[in-house]
C-alpha cells in the first residue's frame, strides 16, 4: 500500500511540474523557455593553425550541448547563440631533464566565447576559456596521443562554457 501511495504522490508531482512548464535537467542546465540553440563556427584565429580544429571544436561544443540539454540545434535564429573563436593553440616545454632537455610538452587551447541568450539578455557575456594537456617530449603530438589530447582538452573547455552559460555556475 505504501509503495502505491508513493507511486501516485510520484505521478502526481510529475503532473504539477509538467502542467507548470518547469524545465528541469539532471545536468543543472538552466536553459529557461529557450527551446533552441545555435552554435556559430568557431574559427582558427591563434598563431600556430592547426587545421581541423576549429570544426573539431565545434563540433564538440554542439554535440555537449545537445547531450546535455532537451534544446534543439538550429542554423540560425536559435534562442541561444554561442560564438567565438580559437585565439591559442600552443605546445611549450613543461619540465627539464637533468641535461637540460623537456620531458614534458603542454599542449594548450584557448577559446574566446560570446554567448547570447535572445530571452534573458542579461546572461549574455563574453569569457576567454583554456585549458592544456601534458605529453612526453619523446612523443610527436600525432595520432593517438593527438586525439586523446582534443579530446581531455575538448571535455574540459565545453563543460567549461556550457557550466558559465547554463548552470549558473
Amino acid at each position: 500500500m505504501k509503495v502505491l501511495k508513493y507511486i501516485l504522490t510520484l505521478f502526481i508531482l510529475c503532473a504539477l511540474l509538467t502542467a507548470c512548464k518547469v524545465t528541469y535537467s539532471f545536468t543543472g542546465a538552466d536553459t529557461g523557455n529557450a527551446e533552441t540553440f545555435q552554435v556559430n563556427f568557431f574559427q582558427n584565429n591563434a598563431d600556430l593553425v592547426e587545421p581541423g580544429l576549429d570544426i573539431d571544436f565545434t563540433n564538440a561544443l554542439q554535440d555537449l550541448i545537445q547531450n546535455q540539454t532537451s534544446l534543439n540545434l538550429v542554423n540560425s535564429g536559435g534562442d541561444l547563440l554561442f560564438e567565438g573563436e580559437i585565439t591559442e593553440y600552443r605546445i611549450a616545454p613543461m619540465t627539464a631533464t637533468a641535461e637540460n632537455t623537456a620531458a614534458q610538452n603542454r599542449l594548450t587551447i584557448g577559446v574566446n566565447v560570446r554567448y547570447f541568450n535572445t530571452l534573458d539578455e542579461e546572461k549574455d557575456f563574453e569569457q576567454s576559456f583554456s585549458f592544456f594537456y601534458d605529453f612526453d617530449a619523446d612523443a610527436q603530438l600525432a595520432g593517438a596521443i593527438k586525439d586523446e589530447a582534443f579530446e581531455v582538452i575538448f571535455e574540459r573547455l565545453t563543460q567549461d562554457i556550457f557550466n558559465t552559460s547554463l548552470a549558473n555556475w
